[in-house]
């Protein structure tokens, strides 16, 4: 009886699996690491397997460096995915490695997204690395420092993969070009569109040129133009994660490039992260915490703008809100520095929780009642606005005993120049006072 799937053409292998390196020189990028003297390199040549963290974006080649160090080395290749397996797969993994070594042969254990495999199970694999069974090869995405265990880091060296430059994906698009669709011209604008969409990543690249192809075939198209890469491609996304090293290091950018006073870089910033889908709220308030840190009293309407371009997004939405998001990030990209109430709130606090709690003097206490009166509360204290220039000249705020710190120290930049300026002028008003009476001594009389 015939198969009934007889006919059934059997699926096609993915580009990006066909153009998988089987050689350390058919790796694009990674020059760092793998050229002549460099880390991986000398690894590859020493003969000497050692336990490693690859730490790198999507598509830069973890998972291919580590099928070639196995290759390289003749070890047996296990593979474990952090999201799909547990401690239980980590002991099957083991007792294989352990077969393969009574035979003489070594395992290499790659571990895919370590960084998603919890304390415990990280803690699986210590044993066997430092007993030799397996030599662990971790890929991750985010930072080892935060999500891999110090005694595993301890164990392992730490490689730092980057992004794909420019010339590294024009390398493999002519490469996956001629393997997959020789037939198509691509105009120089269209491949520059297709590597500026993969941003980086090597499998993107090779799934956008498979789109491309399948849309030309189907619309008869031979000459691949910029339009009808978009056409093709109508959606993308950019190598973003909300909640990953990505997103801190664009936040950390847009925050260093305001505080720097350069706009046209916050600005790329502030729409690089929009862009990757961040939530446009969550940069207004990144606004607002930058207008408060490094403006302060120096511009005090930038905490304003800060402010309202938050109400506008809320009321209008994207895209029209976010245009008030741009004005408050140039806004305060250009407006006077002054870090002087961040420092001096950072030194209060500090003190305050390391001091004792001291007790309100009396003279600056309330006194709804005659009792408390009676035991001085508020005595002698002295209104202010009754005071030549509404300044009580000589009067203490603080507690008993405690010295003036000085925390705020006002810089000389913005509205806090004339802030200073002011200040200066009140404690010379003090000077004079303590010159005239002393210290306390109209209080006593009382």
């Amino acid at each position: 009886m015939a198969d009934l799937f007889d006919d059934v053409e059997p699926p096609r292998v993915p580009l990006a699996e066909r153009m998988r390196p089987t050689t350390l020189a058919e790796v694009a990028g990674q020059r760092h690491l793998l050229g002549p003297g460099k880390p991986l390199r000398l690894a590859f040549e020493s003969g000497k397997l050692h336990s490693m963290i690859l730490w790198g974006p999507p598509g830069v080649g973890k998972t291919t460096l580590a099928r070639l160090m196995a290759q390289a080395f003749d070890a047996e290749f296990i593979a474990l995915s952090a999201v799909f397996s547990g401690v239980k797969d980590i002991r099957e993994a083991v007792a294989h490695a352990q077969t393969e070594k009574a035979r003489g042969r070594h395992t290499i254990l790659f571990v895919d997204e370590v960084h998603r495999f919890n304390k415990a199970q990280q803690d699986a694999f210590l044993p066997y690395v430092e007993q030799g069974v397996v030599t662990l090869i971790g890929a991750t995405t985010e930072n080892p420092s935060f999500e891999v265990n110090s005694a595993l880091l301890s164990r392992a060296a730490v490689y730092v993969l980057e992004p794909l430059d420019d010339e590294a994906q024009g390398e493999l698009f002519e490469r996956a070009r001629l393997l997959a669709c020789p037939q198509l011209e691509f105009a120089p604008a269209a491949r520059e569109r297709m590597i500026g969409f993969a941003d980086g990543d090597a499998r993107r690249l090779m799934n956008l040129i498979e789109q491309v192809q399948v849309a030309a075939e189907t619309a008869g198209v031979v000459t691949v133009t910029p339009e009808f890469v978009d056409e093709a491609l109508s959606t993308r996304l950019r190598r973003f994660d909300k909640g990953g090293e990505a997103f801190y290091d664009q936040i950390s950018a847009l925050h260093k490039s305001v505080r720097g006073s350069n706009p046209d870089a916050a600005l790329y910033w502030l729409c690089r992260m929009l862009d990757g889908g961040a939530d446009a709220l969550y940069l207004g308030r990144r606004l607002i915490r930058m207008a408060t840190e490094d403006i302060g009293l120096a511009d005090p309407r930038a905490l304003e703008i800060a402010l309202n371009a938050c109400a506008t997004y809320e009321r209008l939405g994207s895209p029209e809100g976010e245009l008030a998001l741009a004005e408050a990030t140039v806004f305060l990209a250009c407006a006077a520095k002054s870090n002087a109430v961040y420092k001096a709130y950072n030194a209060a606090r500090k003190h305050v929780a390391q001091d004792v709690s001291r007790p309100v003097p009396l003279h600056l206490r309330n006194a709804p009642t005659r009792l408390m009166k009676e035991l001085g509360h508020g005595k002698a204290y002295r209104y202010a606005h009754d005071e030549p220039e509404a300044y009580a000249a000589g009067e203490n705020y603080l507690p008993d005993g405690m010295k003036a710190p000085g925390w705020y120290r006002p810089t000389q930049y913005g509205l806090e120049a004339r802030i200073a300026a002011k200040l200066e002028h009140l404690r010379e008003l003090d000077n004079q006072a303590a010159t005239r009476v002393p210290k306390d001594a109209s209080r006593d009389a009382d």
